[in-house]
């Protein structure tokens, strides 16, 4: 393990599929007070409670194994003093050198915990002198400030975690989760409403190229600023938001098939006429249109696969799902 992940800032560690650790970093060994050698090849539940055994079995592996993925459980562990350390758990499952790993990440949320203590109990002593004498109900109104404070502090501290859970980290759009989330509002509404969208799926063409030839910090600048790029020609009711890799989705709001391709047009020229330097950068984009039997599933198919054929038949082109079956 590598330096950076493993001094990382947050608890990392690895299982295979039956649970016994495969790797751990020192960020997590810390958490829980143990040392590497205690824990390599032994069991993650030999980390948790009686209690949070029974919930790690009842929730987080059947989810991962049907899913693939576990975000943002709320978990304790527990440490060598047999305290518990409260974590926001994620969790992706994985094939790796063969098998079947799964890789977590635990993020401390001993703050947002206190925080919460210490409202509940500025309240409890709040509803106590309110019934007390005059002198005291001067404390009062000192403890109802300092409650507001502290209010503010969750209500500030919440908010980040809702920024963090929803947004892409490396190029600071909405994150894939976010637009999951937005496809079904989307389809709910136009079920109820018969309000009409459609959805750009983007892919960069040859980046695997731009990363071998200028090495991936390039990569990343190039990402960050084709993120840019979409987010400031798009309409604030869209959705622009990173799928993964060097793969984008755009969900267009009130948007009819020609008009989503007049847009796609309008993103792909872009794109290709930007100034990017001494490397060139361009787009393929496949664009699908709302139907009655559209779910999230089968809309984002017909999208990748109109991108598919965009890809196919030369890169730097917008093709509309529509359009593969006229062909």
């Amino acid at each position: 393990m590598d330096n950076q992940l493993d001094t990382a800032p947050c608890g990392y560690f690895s299982i295979s599929d039956s649970g016994v650790i495969l790797s751990v970093n020192q960020t997590f060994l810390n958490m829980i007070g143990q040392e590497r050698e205690e824990l390599m090849g032994k069991h993650i539940e030999s980390t948790m409670s009686v209690t949070n055994k029974v919930f790690f079995h009842t929730y987080f592996y059947p989810y991962i194994q049907l899913y693939g993925y576990v975000d943002e459980m709320y978990f304790s562990f527990r440490n060598n003093e047999r305290q518990d350390v409260p974590v926001l758990l994620n969790g992706v499952r994985q094939k790796r050198d063969g098998q079947h790993v799964i890789d977590c990440v635990a993020v401390i949320m001993r703050k947002r915990i206190e925080h919460e203590k210490d409202i509940l109990n500025t309240k409890t002593k709040l509803e106590e002198l309110y019934q007390a004498t005059q002198e005291a109900n001067m404390e009062l109104e000192r403890l109802h400030e300092e409650y507001k404070i502290k209010e503010q502090a969750l209500m500030k501290v919440n908010e980040q975690l809702e920024m963090m859970a929803s947004t892409d980290l490396l190029t600071g759009l909405k994150n894939r989760r976010f637009f999951q989330e937005s496809m079904a509002d989307n389809l709910s509404l136009y079920h109820r409403e018969q309000r009409e969208f459609s959805l750009l799926v983007l892919d960069i063409d040859h980046f695997k190229r731009i990363n071998d030839t200028y090495g991936h910090p390039i990569g990343d600048l190039v990402l960050g600023n084709l993120a840019g790029l979409l987010q400031s020609i798009s309409r604030e009711s869209d959705v622009v938001a990173r799928y993964g890799g060097e793969e984008f989705v755009i969900i267009l709001v009130n948007c009819g098939e020609q008009q989503a391709i007049d847009t796609a047009e309008r993103y792909r020229a872009q794109v290709a006429s930007a100034d990017w330097g001494e490397y060139q950068v361009t787009v393929s984009i496949g664009v699908s249109t709302v139907s009655a039997t559209d779910t999230e599933q089968t809309m984002f198919q017909k999208a990748d696969d109109a991108l598919y054929a965009s890809k196919t038949s030369g890169r730097n082109r917008v093709t509309h799902a529509s359009q593969l079956i006229q062909r």
